[in-house]
């Protein structure tokens, strides 16, 4: 059955390829037949469909929804552009930026790219950024800090270290921090390379843009507010006040500092933003909601529901074991980095650094460098978290123009596979001679 769900997970990304074919529900059915022949009940295969994800995304893009209705999204990013001089080369880099800081101060990944993703994406639409260079800046910012000491790498890193009687060295703290900046600078630079010289990161600077249009299926006219709860898209109200602006400004960094500082779920605080802007700002009935990108939650559902099944069935640990091999202490950290980076493209990363993590001690005592091969660890298990497979695929989909999805999921997807060969050896050559 392990084998038979990841033979079934291949053709269904395979029959993407044929016009019109949805995902999600194939994914759904695809879970409920698997269970069936596999004799899991189908109300414990429901209990894989990512609740979780659900108010995460919808209650980000709700507030965004909000947010960019009253014009205050629009307002924000000129805000953005003065600051940066109109350069698109800063344009693009803010995304990176941003999720740097966040994840450095603590924030927990999810909600980093809950704040982040809208912004990027955003940026893109209205710049003529590509989307795919968009999204890997923001997230690859956030890999960026999360081995800061206040992050939940940082610290599991140095909490596990302890425990699993790994002797880190006083400065092991700071290596973290710089490892995890070094390596997102590098993947920053090569995608700006990369963006100039194939034309997703257009040259010069920015000039009069137009309002923002696309993000979460908005239209640039704010003529058309006529949005009822049937509608397909919904159309922005007219450009808000200043007391419009203040309230949804303060509303969103309201979320943020209750997300950071208090460990609140960011999905349930953005619903609850969104609803007093609604109610306050009077905006459309209807409008909020028909801007959420349900189907971006059906696809990202019902693919972590056949995923759940997977890991249910042992399809990743049967991979994990096609990968193990004798040798080294070296070669060995390479197998590791492997492993963790293949479970981590379709698994929760920071579950698969804590049950990875038990399998150094060993490696350390045979000469392995134990700060090299936590870093190493560490970065095989997130730089392969930039797919459409996660949560964070699911926000960077909600947030990117309606009709650019189709081609970015199948950019994420192939940035994926593609990481989930080199990411590893990457981290392992830079790290693993510390």
């Amino acid at each position: 059955m392990a084998v038979l769900s990841i033979i079934v997970l291949v053709a269904l990304f395979v029959a993407t390829l044929k016009p019109g074919f949805d995902l999600g529900l194939a994914a759904l059915s695809a879970a409920f037949l698997l269970g069936l022949a596999a004799g899991v009940p189908a109300n414990e295969v429901t209990g894989f469909f990512p609740a979780d994800f659900f108010v995460l995304i919808v209650g980000v893009t709700a507030l965004f929804a909000a947010a960019q209705l009253n014009g205050t999204l629009d307002w924000l990013l000129d805000l953005l552009l003065r600051l940066v001089g109109g350069r698109l080369l800063l344009v693009a880099l803010v995304p990176f930026v941003v999720g740097a800081v966040l994840t450095a101060v603590g924030t927990l990944p999810a909600a980093a790219t809950a704040i982040v993703a809208p912004i990027a994406l955003g940026l893109a639409a209205r710049y003529g950024i590509s989307p795919l260079l968009a999204a890997v800046l923001g997230v690859t910012g956030i890999i960026s800090g999360l081995l800061s000491p206040l992050a939940v790498y940082g610290v599991t890193a140095r909490e596990l270290s302890t425990k699993l009687g790994i002797d880190l060295p006083g400065s092991a703290p700071v290596t973290f921090l710089l490892g995890g900046l070094l390596t997102g600078l590098a993947v920053c630079v090569a995608c700006l390379l990369v963006g100039s010289r194939t034309g997703a990161l257009p040259r010069g600077r920015a000039t009069a843009p137009a309002r923002l249009t696309g993000l979460t299926g908005a239209s640039p006219d704010p003529q058309d507010a006529t949005t009822g709860p049937s509608d397909d898209t919904a159309v922005p109200a007219a450009p808000g006040s200043r007391k419009a602006r203040a309230l949804t400004v303060f509303s969103l960094l309201a979320v943020v500092a209750l997300s950071v500082g208090f460990d609140m779920n960011v999905g349930y605080l953005g619903l609850t933003a969104a609803m007093i802007l609604q109610l306050v700002l009077g905006l459309k009935p209807g409008a909020i909601v028909s801007m959420i990108p349900w189907g971006v939650v059906l696809l990202i559902g019902g693919l972590l529901t056949y995923v759940g099944l997977m890991q249910h069935l042992g399809a990743f640990k049967q991979i994990s074991d096609l990968l193990q091999v004798e040798g080294s202490t070296a070669l060995s950290l390479l197998v590791l980095c492997y492993i963790a980076g293949v479970t981590s493209f379709a698994a929760s990363s920071i579950a698969v650094f804590v049950t990875a993590m038990p399998l150094l001690p060993p490696l350390v005592a045979g000469g392995l460098s134990p700060v090299g091969g936590v870093l190493a660890l560490a970065l095989a298990s997130v730089l392969v978290d930039i797919n459409p497979l996660g949560i964070t695929g699911g926000l960077i989909l909600g947030a990117a123009e309606p009709s650019a999805r189709p081609r970015l999921f199948r950019q994420l997807l192939t940035y994926g596979i593609i990481s989930i060969f080199v990411a590893p050896l990457l981290a392992w050559l830079a790290f693993a001679w510390w």
